[in-house]
């Protein structure tokens, strides 16, 4: 993003979080964050310190440095927080801003919180009558005092099965179970992030991603695309971020109008369930009977090129860089 963004038109500040929870000022290079399956990306300590606006008051970013001199950066127009999981995408960062009065892009408190807790978020898409997959949720509690009990409510639904944490993402601590033998194993992997956990009822059909955008004229659906696993068992980690073999992410997909029309307007429908906000990429399964199934939503997906919202959007004729500049531009209005 920092690559494509239009630089006639912003100036970007980019500030990096720490593994400790320090905002440090990053240095502008495209290039220092490469998706390398050997080395992840990470944000170095390298002793500045943001300082965030206080609400009310002088608008202007500020910058510790290490021997203590402060600079001021100029003031904050929004921030476009491009972050993943727990304190990125389920409300904390949104709400942290909110009480700064910084406007940002992107999801809201309420949106954010919801899908990140995949209990919730199923809660609330059936609510407005949309098909989510059958699914019971554990936690660790559960497991520990009745084990046996989980494994027969698992057992009811069916295999195969996928076992995931709620408040995960990027499909991290996510296990396919072909066998019953296989359920303790995973719940095992899933309980390691998050102390509540879905087993999910594994859905037949194609899978199927399209994605919303708070545009100035509403909220649009992008064209659909399709995962189409080719050896991967399913879309993990690897497969997402790191192009790993068995996996092709294609947009367009094939389908049909009357197809794309009905998953565009479940992507709305679901989006507008959630109370969207800014953007999201609508999971569903499109199964062999025509039904459409959804899995989930995205407040932050994935921006790589190799991504989904991404390559959406330029099928549907909006290049990358106006695509993060609709971002900006909805989280200015709002």
């Amino acid at each position: 993003m920092l690559g494509a963004i239009d630089r006639d038109r912003y100036d970007v500040i980019p500030v990096g979080i720490t593994r400790e929870g320090a905002f440090v000022l990053e240095d502008d290079d495209p290039a220092k964050f490469p998706l390398d399956a050997a080395h992840l990306p990470e944000v170095a300590d390298n002793g500045t310190r943001v300082l965030w606006p206080e609400p009310g008051g002088d608008r202007t970013l500020r910058v510790a440095h290490p021997g203590g001199a402060v600079e001021g950066l100029g003031e904050i127009d929004v921030v476009l927080p491009i972050l993943h999981g727990p304190h990125g995408e389920d409300g904390t960062i949104q709400g942290y801003f909110d009480t700064l009065e910084v406007p940002y892009a992107g999801g809201g408190v309420l949106d954010s919180a919801l899908c990140m807790d995949k209990h919730f978020m199923k809660i609330a898409l059936q609510a407005a009558g949309i098909t989510v997959a059958p699914w019971v949720t554990v936690r660790r509690r559960d497991w520990d005092r009745d084990a046996a009990d989980v494994r027969v409510r698992a057992a009811a639904l069916g295999l195969p099965l996928f076992v995931k944490p709620a408040r995960a993402g990027s499909s991290v601590g996510v296990s396919k179970v072909d066998d019953t033998d296989e359920l303790d194993a995973a719940l095992a992997v899933a309980f390691a992030e998050d102390d509540k956990v879905l087993i999910e009822k594994g859905v037949s059909g194609r899978e199927i991603e399209v994605a919303v955008l708070e545009t100035a004229d509403g909220v649009r659906a992008s064209l659909p695309g399709e995962i189409v696993l080719t050896s991967r068992g399913f879309y993990d980690f690897e497969g997402k971020y790191l192009g790993g073999d068995g996996v092709d992410v294609v947009c367009p997909a094939a389908l049909t109008e009357a197809e794309t029309a009905a998953i565009q307007d479940a992507g709305l429908r679901a989006f507008e369930a959630v109370d969207g906000r800014g953007l999201a990429r609508v999971d569903m399964f499109l199964t062999p009977t025509g039904d459409l199934v959804v899995n989930e939503l995205n407040t932050m997906p994935g921006f790589t090129p190799i991504s989904m919202f991404p390559k959406c959007w330029v099928a549907s004729g909006l290049s990358y860089g106006d695509l993060i500049t609709e971002l900006v531009e909805a989280g200015l209005r709002r």
